[in-house]
Protein backbone atom coordinates (compact mmCIF):
# COMPACT_ATOMS: atom_id res chain seq x y z
CA UNK A 1 0.00 0.00 0.00
CA UNK A 2 1.31 3.71 -1.28
CA UNK A 3 2.44 5.97 1.57
CA UNK A 4 0.17 9.01 2.29
CA UNK A 5 2.42 12.61 2.70
CA UNK A 6 1.70 12.39 6.77
CA UNK A 7 2.07 9.03 7.19
CA UNK A 8 5.22 8.78 9.55
CA UNK A 9 7.20 6.95 7.45
CA UNK A 10 7.12 9.81 4.71
CA UNK A 11 7.84 12.50 7.05
CA UNK A 12 10.61 14.84 5.72
CA UNK A 13 13.61 13.05 7.32
CA UNK A 14 14.68 16.96 8.20
CA UNK A 15 11.87 17.28 10.81
CA UNK A 16 11.97 13.37 12.47
CA UNK A 17 16.21 14.11 13.00
CA UNK A 18 15.06 17.84 14.99
CA UNK A 19 15.56 17.28 18.79
CA UNK A 20 13.97 20.14 21.36
CA UNK A 21 15.34 18.88 24.79
CA UNK A 22 14.08 21.28 26.68
CA UNK A 23 10.70 20.12 25.95
CA UNK A 24 11.82 16.35 25.22
CA UNK A 25 11.41 13.49 27.39
CA UNK A 26 12.17 14.82 30.70
CA UNK A 27 8.89 17.66 29.96
CA UNK A 28 6.55 14.52 29.18
CA UNK A 29 6.88 12.44 31.64
CA UNK A 30 6.60 15.80 34.22
CA UNK A 31 3.46 16.39 32.59
CA UNK A 32 2.25 12.70 33.28
CA UNK A 33 3.02 12.94 36.83
CA UNK A 34 1.43 16.44 37.13
CA UNK A 35 -1.93 14.92 35.16
CA UNK A 36 -1.59 12.05 38.41
CA UNK A 37 -1.61 15.34 40.55
CA UNK A 38 2.23 14.83 41.49
CA UNK A 39 3.29 18.86 42.25
CA UNK A 40 5.95 19.35 39.88
CA UNK A 41 8.30 22.31 39.58
CA UNK A 42 8.92 23.30 36.27
CA UNK A 43 12.88 24.48 35.94
CA UNK A 44 12.90 23.12 32.54
CA UNK A 45 12.36 26.21 30.60
CA UNK A 46 12.76 30.41 30.75
CA UNK A 47 9.69 31.24 31.95
CA UNK A 48 9.64 33.40 34.35
CA UNK A 49 5.38 34.38 35.19
CA UNK A 50 5.12 30.52 34.87
CA UNK A 51 7.11 29.83 38.40
CA UNK A 52 4.97 32.99 40.27
CA UNK A 53 6.74 36.47 38.90
CA UNK A 54 4.41 39.02 38.59
CA UNK A 55 3.76 40.88 35.71
CA UNK A 56 4.91 44.27 35.58
CA UNK A 57 2.36 47.02 35.93
CA UNK A 58 2.99 49.74 33.28
CA UNK A 59 3.35 47.54 30.44
CA UNK A 60 0.24 45.81 30.79
CA UNK A 61 -2.08 48.76 31.64
CA UNK A 62 -0.55 50.06 28.31
CA UNK A 63 -1.53 47.28 26.89
CA UNK A 64 -4.63 46.37 27.85
CA UNK A 65 -5.74 49.58 26.67
CA UNK A 66 -4.37 49.08 23.61
CA UNK A 67 -6.72 46.41 23.08
CA UNK A 68 -9.81 47.58 24.85
CA UNK A 69 -9.59 51.12 22.96
CA UNK A 70 -13.37 51.78 24.03
CA UNK A 71 -11.91 52.26 27.26
CA UNK A 72 -10.23 55.17 26.57
CA UNK A 73 -13.64 56.97 25.97
CA UNK A 74 -14.72 56.63 29.62
CA UNK A 75 -14.84 59.58 31.45
CA UNK A 76 -13.89 57.41 34.31
CA UNK A 77 -10.48 55.52 32.67
CA UNK A 78 -8.27 58.37 34.43
CA UNK A 79 -9.89 56.90 37.76
CA UNK A 80 -8.20 52.94 36.69
CA UNK A 81 -5.26 54.10 34.51
CA UNK A 82 -2.24 56.57 35.29
CA UNK A 83 -2.12 59.55 32.99
CA UNK A 84 0.82 58.30 31.17
CA UNK A 85 -0.45 54.51 30.49
CA UNK A 86 -3.17 56.45 28.83
CA UNK A 87 -0.77 58.70 26.63
CA UNK A 88 1.13 55.73 25.60
CA UNK A 89 -1.50 53.82 24.83
CA UNK A 90 -3.06 56.69 22.67
CA UNK A 91 0.13 56.64 21.10
CA UNK A 92 0.69 53.27 19.81
CA UNK A 93 -2.75 53.07 18.72
CA UNK A 94 -1.57 55.99 16.86
CA UNK A 95 1.16 54.18 15.16
CA UNK A 96 -1.26 51.17 13.70
CA UNK A 97 -3.44 51.28 10.67
CA UNK A 98 -6.57 50.18 12.49
CA UNK A 99 -5.70 49.15 16.33
CA UNK A 100 -3.96 45.88 17.48
CA UNK A 101 -6.54 43.92 15.04
CA UNK A 102 -4.86 44.94 11.89
CA UNK A 103 -1.60 43.41 10.22
CA UNK A 104 1.95 45.90 11.13
CA UNK A 105 4.27 46.16 8.25
CA UNK A 106 6.21 42.50 7.94
CA UNK A 107 9.26 44.61 9.79
CA UNK A 108 6.89 45.64 12.21
CA UNK A 109 5.33 48.95 13.42
CA UNK A 110 7.69 51.93 11.76
CA UNK A 111 7.41 54.07 14.87
CA UNK A 112 8.13 51.03 17.57
CA UNK A 113 11.30 50.11 15.27
CA UNK A 114 12.21 53.69 15.62
CA UNK A 115 11.84 52.83 19.52
CA UNK A 116 13.87 50.16 19.26
CA UNK A 117 17.01 52.11 16.79
CA UNK A 118 16.96 55.20 19.74
CA UNK A 119 17.00 52.50 22.81
CA UNK A 120 20.36 50.55 20.67
CA UNK A 121 21.94 54.49 20.23
CA UNK A 122 21.69 54.89 24.29
CA UNK A 123 22.91 51.81 24.75
CA UNK A 124 25.66 51.54 22.29
CA UNK A 125 26.68 55.41 21.98
CA UNK A 126 26.42 54.64 17.60
CA UNK A 127 23.81 55.23 15.06
CA UNK A 128 21.09 52.18 14.78
CA UNK A 129 19.02 52.68 11.51
CA UNK A 130 15.38 51.67 12.24
CA UNK A 131 14.90 50.28 8.45
CA UNK A 132 17.58 47.77 9.48
CA UNK A 133 15.52 46.38 12.49
CA UNK A 134 12.89 43.72 12.20
CA UNK A 135 10.52 43.17 15.21
CA UNK A 136 9.59 39.21 15.34
CA UNK A 137 7.36 36.99 17.21
CA UNK A 138 9.89 36.63 20.05
CA UNK A 139 13.95 36.18 19.38
CA UNK A 140 13.51 32.63 18.31
CA UNK A 141 11.11 33.36 15.00
CA UNK A 142 13.82 36.22 14.06
CA UNK A 143 16.87 33.32 14.52
CA UNK A 144 14.67 31.02 12.48
CA UNK A 145 14.17 33.44 9.55
CA UNK A 146 17.70 34.27 9.21
CA UNK A 147 19.00 30.60 9.40
CA UNK A 148 17.12 30.20 6.75
CA UNK A 149 18.57 32.92 4.68
CA UNK A 150 21.91 31.52 5.49
CA UNK A 151 21.84 27.88 4.89
CA UNK A 152 21.05 26.50 1.58
CA UNK A 153 21.98 22.63 2.14
CA UNK A 154 23.34 20.04 4.21
CA UNK A 155 27.13 21.39 3.16
CA UNK A 156 26.54 24.48 4.92
CA UNK A 157 27.73 24.93 8.82
CA UNK A 158 26.70 26.92 11.85
CA UNK A 159 29.73 27.40 14.42
CA UNK A 160 27.21 26.62 17.77
CA UNK A 161 28.85 27.31 21.11
CA UNK A 162 28.49 23.84 23.07
CA UNK A 163 26.64 23.45 25.59
CA UNK A 164 24.18 25.01 23.46
CA UNK A 165 20.17 26.43 23.37
CA UNK A 166 18.42 23.75 21.55
CA UNK A 167 16.94 26.26 19.32
CA UNK A 168 19.99 25.90 17.29
CA UNK A 169 20.70 22.51 16.73
CA UNK A 170 17.41 22.04 16.25
CA UNK A 171 16.37 24.75 13.39
CA UNK A 172 20.20 24.25 11.81
CA UNK A 173 18.74 20.11 11.71
CA UNK A 174 15.36 21.50 10.28
CA UNK A 175 16.54 23.36 7.87
CA UNK A 176 19.09 20.90 6.65
CA UNK A 177 22.22 22.21 7.60
CA UNK A 178 25.26 21.28 9.53
CA UNK A 179 25.84 22.32 13.27
CA UNK A 180 29.46 22.45 13.57
CA UNK A 181 30.68 22.95 17.97
CA UNK A 182 32.69 25.25 19.33
CA UNK A 183 33.12 23.61 23.23
CA UNK A 184 33.62 26.42 25.87
CA UNK A 185 35.77 25.18 29.15
CA UNK A 186 34.06 24.90 31.97
CA UNK A 187 37.12 24.65 34.08
CA UNK A 188 37.42 28.44 32.67
CA UNK A 189 34.64 29.52 33.42
CA UNK A 190 32.64 28.39 30.35
CA UNK A 191 34.89 30.94 28.54
CA UNK A 192 35.61 31.44 25.01
CA UNK A 193 38.97 29.94 23.24
CA UNK A 194 39.77 31.36 19.90
CA UNK A 195 42.00 28.31 18.83
CA UNK A 196 39.50 25.99 19.31
CA UNK A 197 37.11 28.01 17.19
CA UNK A 198 40.07 27.79 14.34
CA UNK A 199 40.30 23.70 15.22
CA UNK A 200 36.70 23.66 14.86
CA UNK A 201 36.36 25.64 11.48
CA UNK A 202 39.28 23.64 10.15
CA UNK A 203 37.99 19.74 11.19
CA UNK A 204 34.79 21.26 9.58
CA UNK A 205 36.31 22.10 6.20
CA UNK A 206 37.97 18.93 5.84
CA UNK A 207 34.89 17.23 5.97
CA UNK A 208 33.58 19.72 3.45
CA UNK A 209 31.32 22.14 5.23
CA UNK A 210 31.74 25.71 4.12
CA UNK A 211 30.79 27.49 7.76
CA UNK A 212 28.90 30.87 6.62
CA UNK A 213 28.36 32.20 10.28
CA UNK A 214 29.23 31.71 14.26
CA UNK A 215 26.33 32.10 17.51
CA UNK A 216 27.45 33.61 20.45
CA UNK A 217 24.94 33.61 22.95
CA UNK A 218 25.77 36.22 25.50
CA UNK A 219 24.71 36.24 28.62
CA UNK A 220 25.19 31.98 27.69
CA UNK A 221 22.34 29.72 28.11
CA UNK A 222 22.78 27.52 29.63
CA UNK A 223 26.03 28.19 30.52
CA UNK A 224 25.44 31.43 32.42
CA UNK A 225 28.01 33.38 31.94
CA UNK A 226 28.99 37.02 30.73
CA UNK A 227 31.49 37.41 27.37
CA UNK A 228 34.36 40.05 28.41
CA UNK A 229 35.17 42.60 25.94
CA UNK A 230 38.41 41.26 25.52
CA UNK A 231 37.01 38.10 24.15
CA UNK A 232 34.04 40.14 21.67
CA UNK A 233 37.04 41.76 20.25
CA UNK A 234 38.95 37.92 19.29
CA UNK A 235 35.27 36.95 18.10
CA UNK A 236 34.52 39.71 16.06
CA UNK A 237 38.40 39.60 14.80
CA UNK A 238 37.93 35.62 14.02
CA UNK A 239 34.28 36.40 12.34
CA UNK A 240 36.05 39.50 10.14
CA UNK A 241 39.15 37.03 9.16
CA UNK A 242 36.95 34.00 8.44
CA UNK A 243 34.26 35.85 6.45
CA UNK A 244 31.42 34.48 9.13
CA UNK A 245 28.48 36.23 9.57
CA UNK A 246 27.90 37.19 13.90
CA UNK A 247 24.50 36.01 14.74
CA UNK A 248 24.71 37.61 18.73
CA UNK A 249 21.67 36.13 20.41
CA UNK A 250 21.50 38.74 23.53
CA UNK A 251 17.79 38.05 24.72
CA UNK A 252 19.68 38.40 28.37
CA UNK A 253 21.40 41.69 28.38
CA UNK A 254 19.02 42.62 31.32
CA UNK A 255 19.72 39.50 33.64
CA UNK A 256 22.88 40.18 34.73
CA UNK A 257 23.93 39.18 38.85
CA UNK A 258 27.95 40.29 39.41
CA UNK A 259 29.30 43.92 38.70
CA UNK A 260 32.53 42.51 37.51
CA UNK A 261 31.62 41.45 33.87
CA UNK A 262 28.89 43.38 33.00
CA UNK A 263 26.79 42.96 29.69
CA UNK A 264 28.61 44.55 26.62
CA UNK A 265 26.48 44.50 22.91
CA UNK A 266 28.58 42.92 19.66
CA UNK A 267 27.71 45.69 18.10
CA UNK A 268 29.23 48.42 20.39
CA UNK A 269 32.19 46.18 20.64
CA UNK A 270 32.50 46.19 16.43
CA UNK A 271 32.03 49.75 16.91
CA UNK A 272 34.48 50.51 18.87
CA UNK A 273 36.96 48.35 16.76
CA UNK A 274 36.84 50.86 14.08
CA UNK A 275 37.52 50.13 9.97
CA UNK A 276 37.77 48.00 8.62
CA UNK A 277 36.21 45.72 11.28
CA UNK A 278 33.55 47.48 11.76
CA UNK A 279 32.69 48.05 8.06
CA UNK A 280 33.59 44.16 7.22
CA UNK A 281 31.96 42.26 10.02
CA UNK A 282 28.18 40.85 9.39
CA UNK A 283 26.79 41.23 12.60
CA UNK A 284 22.90 39.87 13.77
CA UNK A 285 21.95 40.85 16.84
CA UNK A 286 18.91 39.47 18.90
CA UNK A 287 16.55 40.62 22.08
CA UNK A 288 13.15 39.77 23.10
CA UNK A 289 10.86 40.77 25.76
CA UNK A 290 10.52 37.03 27.15
CA UNK A 291 14.00 37.24 29.49
CA UNK A 292 15.30 40.09 31.42
CA UNK A 293 12.97 41.20 34.76
CA UNK A 294 9.99 41.55 31.99
CA UNK A 295 9.70 37.91 31.85
CA UNK A 296 6.92 37.97 29.13
CA UNK A 297 7.28 34.65 27.37
CA UNK A 298 4.06 34.40 26.29
CA UNK A 299 3.23 37.76 24.40
CA UNK A 300 6.14 36.60 21.74
CA UNK A 301 7.98 39.73 20.89
CA UNK A 302 11.31 40.48 19.26
CA UNK A 303 13.36 42.05 17.17
CA UNK A 304 16.74 41.48 15.54
CA UNK A 305 19.22 44.49 14.06
CA UNK A 306 20.90 44.32 10.82
CA UNK A 307 24.83 45.56 10.46
CA UNK A 308 26.79 45.34 7.41
CA UNK A 309 24.07 43.59 5.35
CA UNK A 310 23.92 44.51 1.99
CA UNK A 311 20.55 46.15 0.82
CA UNK A 312 19.72 43.51 -1.68
CA UNK A 313 19.79 40.92 1.14
CA UNK A 314 17.77 42.90 3.31
CA UNK A 315 14.82 43.45 0.96
CA UNK A 316 14.88 39.09 0.41
CA UNK A 317 14.89 38.94 4.53
CA UNK A 318 11.94 41.30 4.30
CA UNK A 319 10.52 38.90 1.64
CA UNK A 320 10.61 36.02 3.62
CA UNK A 321 9.11 38.58 7.28
CA UNK A 322 6.26 38.86 4.35
CA UNK A 323 5.33 35.49 4.43
CA UNK A 324 4.07 35.32 7.42
CA UNK A 325 2.16 38.92 6.99
CA UNK A 326 3.50 40.51 10.27
CA UNK A 327 4.89 39.74 13.64
CA UNK A 328 2.07 39.46 16.88
CA UNK A 329 0.97 43.88 16.85
CA UNK A 330 0.47 43.81 20.49
CA UNK A 331 3.64 41.85 21.34
CA UNK A 332 5.34 45.22 19.68
CA UNK A 333 4.08 47.68 21.74
CA UNK A 334 5.34 45.43 24.34
CA UNK A 335 8.98 45.97 22.43
CA UNK A 336 8.16 49.21 22.33
CA UNK A 337 7.95 49.82 26.21
CA UNK A 338 10.72 47.53 27.04
CA UNK A 339 13.11 49.82 25.18
CA UNK A 340 11.10 53.25 26.13
CA UNK A 341 9.99 52.91 29.55
CA UNK A 342 8.71 55.53 31.99
CA UNK A 343 11.16 58.54 32.84
CA UNK A 344 11.77 60.07 35.60
CA UNK A 345 9.46 62.48 35.52
CA UNK A 346 6.28 60.02 34.35
CA UNK A 347 3.58 59.50 37.18
CA UNK A 348 4.26 55.50 36.84
CA UNK A 349 8.08 55.48 37.13
CA UNK A 350 8.59 55.19 40.66
CA UNK A 351 6.35 51.94 40.81
CA UNK A 352 8.13 50.70 37.58
CA UNK A 353 11.52 50.87 38.92
CA UNK A 354 10.44 49.59 42.45
CA UNK A 355 8.65 46.22 40.74
CA UNK A 356 11.58 45.73 38.29
CA UNK A 357 15.06 46.40 40.45
CA UNK A 358 12.98 44.13 42.82
CA UNK A 359 12.58 41.08 40.44
CA UNK A 360 16.72 41.51 39.32
CA UNK A 361 17.60 42.21 42.81
CA UNK A 362 15.46 38.83 43.75
CA UNK A 363 17.29 37.21 40.75
CA UNK A 364 20.38 38.05 41.62
CA UNK A 365 20.16 36.55 45.15
CA UNK A 366 18.24 33.33 43.73
CA UNK A 367 21.42 32.65 41.53
CA UNK A 368 23.91 32.66 44.51
CA UNK A 369 21.28 30.46 46.57
CA UNK A 370 21.21 28.19 43.85
CA UNK A 371 24.97 28.04 42.99
CA UNK A 372 25.91 27.63 46.46
CA UNK A 373 22.99 24.71 46.95
CA UNK A 374 24.64 22.52 44.06
CA UNK A 375 28.17 23.09 45.37
CA UNK A 376 27.41 22.03 48.64
CA UNK A 377 25.97 18.24 47.32
CA UNK A 378 28.31 15.56 46.93
CA UNK A 379 29.45 15.22 43.42
CA UNK A 380 28.20 18.28 41.85
CA UNK A 381 30.43 21.29 40.74
CA UNK A 382 28.36 24.50 39.61
CA UNK A 383 29.78 27.61 38.57
CA UNK A 384 28.34 30.65 39.72
CA UNK A 385 25.53 31.90 36.69
CA UNK A 386 26.99 35.34 35.90
CA UNK A 387 23.55 36.18 33.92
CA UNK A 388 20.84 34.81 32.39
CA UNK A 389 18.27 32.72 34.02
CA UNK A 390 20.01 29.28 34.61
CA UNK A 391 22.52 26.64 36.46
CA UNK A 392 24.19 24.13 34.70
CA UNK A 393 26.00 21.84 37.31
CA UNK A 394 28.34 19.11 36.15
CA UNK A 395 27.14 15.85 37.69
CA UNK A 396 30.02 13.54 38.68
CA UNK A 397 28.22 9.57 38.08
CA UNK A 398 29.52 6.96 39.53
CA UNK A 399 30.50 4.23 37.38
CA UNK A 400 27.98 1.82 38.71
CA UNK A 401 24.85 4.65 37.61
CA UNK A 402 26.44 5.04 34.29
CA UNK A 403 26.10 1.25 34.21
CA UNK A 404 22.12 1.21 35.35
CA UNK A 405 21.76 3.93 32.63
CA UNK A 406 22.87 1.57 29.89
CA UNK A 407 20.79 -1.22 31.61
CA UNK A 408 17.77 1.00 31.39
CA UNK A 409 18.37 1.78 27.51
CA UNK A 410 18.85 5.95 29.30
CA UNK A 411 21.90 8.19 28.71
CA UNK A 412 23.56 8.99 32.09
CA UNK A 413 22.17 12.03 32.58
CA UNK A 414 18.68 11.72 31.53
CA UNK A 415 18.47 8.71 33.74
CA UNK A 416 19.52 11.03 36.89
CA UNK A 417 16.85 13.54 35.58
CA UNK A 418 14.42 11.21 35.65
CA UNK A 419 14.73 9.98 39.01
CA UNK A 420 15.25 13.50 40.21
CA UNK A 421 12.08 14.27 39.29
CA UNK A 422 10.66 10.83 40.27
CA UNK A 423 11.82 11.93 43.63
CA UNK A 424 11.57 15.69 44.04
CA UNK A 425 9.18 16.53 41.30
CA UNK A 426 11.71 18.98 40.13
CA UNK A 427 11.88 18.72 36.22
CA UNK A 428 15.14 19.72 34.80
CA UNK A 429 16.72 19.31 31.25
CA UNK A 430 19.70 17.01 31.13
CA UNK A 431 23.23 18.27 29.76
CA UNK A 432 22.56 16.01 27.07
CA UNK A 433 20.17 18.00 25.35
CA UNK A 434 22.48 21.01 24.95
CA UNK A 435 25.28 19.20 24.08
CA UNK A 436 28.57 18.33 26.28
CA UNK A 437 32.15 17.03 26.11
CA UNK A 438 32.31 13.27 25.92
CA UNK A 439 31.90 11.31 29.63
CA UNK A 440 30.90 14.53 31.11
CA UNK A 441 27.23 14.77 32.55
CA UNK A 442 25.29 18.46 33.29
CA UNK A 443 21.62 19.11 33.94
CA UNK A 444 19.93 22.67 33.41
CA UNK A 445 17.76 24.25 35.91
CA UNK A 446 16.49 27.73 35.70
CA UNK A 447 16.98 30.30 38.77
CA UNK A 448 13.10 31.16 38.29
CA UNK A 449 11.62 29.30 41.20
CA UNK A 450 10.05 31.94 43.83
CA UNK A 451 12.58 33.09 46.22
CA UNK A 452 10.88 31.82 49.45
CA UNK A 453 10.84 28.02 47.84
CA UNK A 454 14.19 27.93 47.02
CA UNK A 455 15.96 26.70 49.91
CA UNK A 456 13.48 23.82 50.33
CA UNK A 457 13.99 22.77 46.48
CA UNK A 458 17.64 23.10 47.07
CA UNK A 459 17.27 20.64 50.28
CA UNK A 460 15.24 18.29 48.54
CA UNK A 461 17.35 18.06 45.54
CA UNK A 462 20.67 17.68 48.26
CA UNK A 463 19.08 15.12 49.71
CA UNK A 464 17.95 13.10 46.72
CA UNK A 465 21.40 13.81 45.31
CA UNK A 466 23.26 12.40 48.28
CA UNK A 467 21.34 9.19 48.52
CA UNK A 468 21.57 8.46 44.51
CA UNK A 469 25.85 9.16 45.12
CA UNK A 470 25.64 6.74 47.96
CA UNK A 471 23.67 4.28 46.09
CA UNK A 472 26.18 3.65 43.12
CA UNK A 473 28.98 3.94 44.53
CA UNK A 474 31.47 1.64 44.59
CA UNK A 475 31.32 1.17 48.45
CA UNK A 476 28.22 0.79 48.91
CA UNK A 477 25.26 -1.52 47.95
CA UNK A 478 22.15 -0.96 46.13
CA UNK A 479 19.89 0.95 48.59
CA UNK A 480 16.18 1.38 48.82
CA UNK A 481 16.31 5.76 48.08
Amino acid sequence: MSLKALDYESLNENVKNCQYAVRGELYLRASELQKEGKKIIFTNVGNPHALGQKPLTFPRQVVALCQAPFLLDNPNVGMIFPADAIARAKHYLSLTSGGLGAYSDSRGLPGVRKEVAEFIERRDGYPSDPELIFLTDGASKGVMQILNCIIRNQKDGILVPVPQYPLYSATISLLGGTLVPYYLEETENWGLDVNNLRQSVAQARSRGITVRAMVIINPGNPTGQCLSEANLREILRFCCDERLVLLGDEVYQQNIYQDERPFISSKKVLMEMGAPISKEVQLISFHTVSKGYWGECGQRGGYFEMTNIPPRTVEEIYKVASIALSPNVSAQIFMGLMVSPPKPEDISYDQFIRESKGILESLRRRARLMTDGFNSCKNVVCNFTEGAMYSFPQIKLPPKAIQAAKQAGKVPDVFYCLKLLEATGISTVPGSGFGQKEGVFHLRTTILPAEEEMPEIMESFKKFNDEFMSQYADNFGYSRM
